[in-house]
């Protein structure tokens, strides 16, 4: 999109007037335009894979799975379920309103702001978008400058598919994103860190513009001695070192009960092996660093630590291979900052139970893991640790359920979306009520005092 003054007014009132014609609101445009993007993304699934590749060096699989094939899932859900969601909520109503019917109408709040992340440029930029079309809102997509390439194919094909009176795509830097925030958008949704995520809100509130907030934290993941270590390191090393740790759901950091530390840290360096090779900083399966700025913040959290696996860096291909370290100061960057990246922290605990106090003092994280055949541990963790999501025996799995929710909690974020509850997140739910005159007619023209009292008592 051409940055010439008011260009960005000129593309939000463009949006503005399609939303006020009603262009987005019934069902069969909806269905058309989310057939349009599932077309889209199949259609260029290639060259996808080759921006994914130049952004952040991921694999065909890895590109497919967590981006491209993420995407047809969800917008193959969404047409699933469109319909019946567009539907008025039957709710009850009161004796003292009756005779009357009552319900909940989603209607699009308007037009929207999707602010994507670099980190998985396609899927966060496209999935809120999904949710926001599906509730029939109008929008303006702002993909991440970090990940060029990805942002300059869905600058260049959304236009091609998808009705520009509806969507529009804008590219830039931090002051395009603070042009935009200056508009009176009818939602905000952010993706990426908390200290953007105040900027946002900061920005928002000008307008008072409701937000969605997806940020991150400090994920933990804690290990109890009663558990498969093996299938343990397995799916840890899985959620970790995806697209090379730059995930805000990955593991950040693992608290293991000191009688299986060895053994743990054993099977996670037998699991890189198997995962990534020999050399993981030659697989074409392992990711590089988005940009030079964060591969000298990560290469900076191992320096002064034990490194039990690891550490090798590639300056030139911003590789920094899945690295471990053991018990670090907690008072150090590594244990104060989210990681993300590369780098996993393990610290020896006592028991599971010093693992949740551990995270319970410190800010809500976005996902929480625990890896227990235990069944009371198992409840004790669900019932103590709040977190966005929590997995048990697992990493990041349950992005994979569409009926689950995705959202933070404190610190970790505001909102939420995926499936139904982003079709609500993008919705007002109107309240409606439909009162009859058949009960006010028929008193007015009971032939007695009798039937009067007759009709009040069927009705009450």
């Amino acid at each position: 999109m051409s940055r010439t003054p008011g260009a960005i007014v000129s593309v939000f009132e463009r949006l503005q007037q399609s939303y006020v014609l009603g262009k987005t609101k019934t069902y069969a445009w909806r269905k058309a335009q989310l057939e349009a993007l599932q077309r889209m993304l199949s259609e260029n699934e290639a060259a996808f894979v080759e921006a994914l590749n130049t952004d952040l060096g991921k694999s065909e699989a890895e590109a497919f799975t967590t981006e491209i094939g993420f995407l047809l899932s969800d917008i193959q859900h969404t047409k699933k379920h469109l319909r019946q969601w567009m539907k008025a909520r039957k709710v009850s109503t009161p004796l003292v309103a009756q005779p009357a019917r009552s319900s909940l109408q989603p209607e699009p709040l308007g037009t929207v702001l999707i602010i994507g992340a670099w980190n998985y440029p396609v899927q966060l930029t496209l999935a809120p978008y999904v949710a926001a079309l599906a509730a029939g809102n109008c929008a303006l997509l702002k993909p991440s400058e970090l990940a060029p390439a990805s942002s300059a194919l869905m600058a260049s094909l959304i236009p091609k598919y998808l009705d520009g009176d509806a969507v529009a795509v804008v590219e830039g830097d931090k002051d395009v994103a603070s042009e935009l925030l200056s508009l009176p958008f009818d939602h905000i949704f952010y993706t990426g860190g908390e200290a953007v995520g105040k900027i946002v809100m900061t920005a928002a509130a000008q307008n008072l513009t409701p937000v969605t907030l997806e940020l991150g934290g400090k994920s933990p993941c804690v290990v109890d001695a009663n558990t498969d270590i093996a299938t343990t390191a397995r799916r840890i090393v899985w959620g970790k070192w995806t697209n090379a740790g730059q995930t805000c759901i990955a593991p950040d950091y693992v608290l293991v009960e000191r009688s299986c530390a060895d053994a743990l840290i054993d099977k996670l360096g037998k699991e890189i092996i198997r995962q990534f090779g020999n050399q993981p900083l030659q697989s074409k399966d392992y990711g590089r660093i988005v940009n030079e700025r964060h591969l000298a913040r990560l290469k900076q959290y191992t320096e002064g630590h034990e490194i039990v696996i690891g550490g090798q860096l590639d300056e030139a291909q911003m590789k920094l291979a899945p690295t471990v370290i053991l018990n670090p100061d907690i008072d150090t960057p590594v244990m104060q900052e989210e990681i993300f990246g590369p780098v996993l922290p393990v610290i020896e605990v006592s028991s599971v139970s010093e693992a949740i106090d551990f995270i319970k003092r410190r800010h809500k994280p976005l996902a929480a893991y625990l890896f227990s055949e235990s069944q009371s541990i198992q409840q004790q963790f669900v019932d103590e640790v709040s977190a966005g999501s929590v997995c048990i025996n697992d990493t990041m799995m349950f992005m994979a359920n569409p009926q689950l929710p995705f959202g933070g909690v404190g610190n970790s974020g505001i909102g939420r979306y995926h499936g139904k509850f982003g079709f609500d997140t993008f919705s007002h739910l109107k309240s409606v009520m439909k009162r009859s005159f058949w009960f006010d007619v028929a008193i007015r023209y009971a032939p007695s005092s009798a039937r009067k009292r007759f009709l009040l008592k069927k009705l009450l």
